[in-house]
């Protein structure tokens, strides 16, 4: 009985910390809704396509600045809880 215990809480254990810490990552996934350049709400026909993932901007200009640091708005919408979508 002891050892199942001691396996079964391994399990738990190696859970949490394989998936548990960005399970809430997970959970706060939501769609855009919002400019990450300008925080604007966004226009479905501007957008581009960015390694695989549809960004949305309000503008043609945002485009422009995307394009000079598209990591940094990236990180910016994860840290948001926004999920791009995917490209069709």
């Amino acid at each position: 009985m002891r050892r199942l215990r001691a396996i079964v809480f391994s399990g738990v254990i190696l859970g949490l910390m394989t998936f548990g810490w960005s399970m809430p990552q997970i959970a706060l996934a939501a769609p855009q809704t919002q400019c990450p350049v300008l925080n604007n709400k966004i226009d479905k026909k501007v957008f581009v396509d960015y390694h695989g993932k549809r960004i949305f901007f309000c503008c043609k200009a945002c485009i422009d600045q995307f394009n000079k640091n598209p990591n940094q708005y990236l990180k910016k919408m994860k840290a948001e809880g926004v999920t791009p979508g995917k490209t069709p």
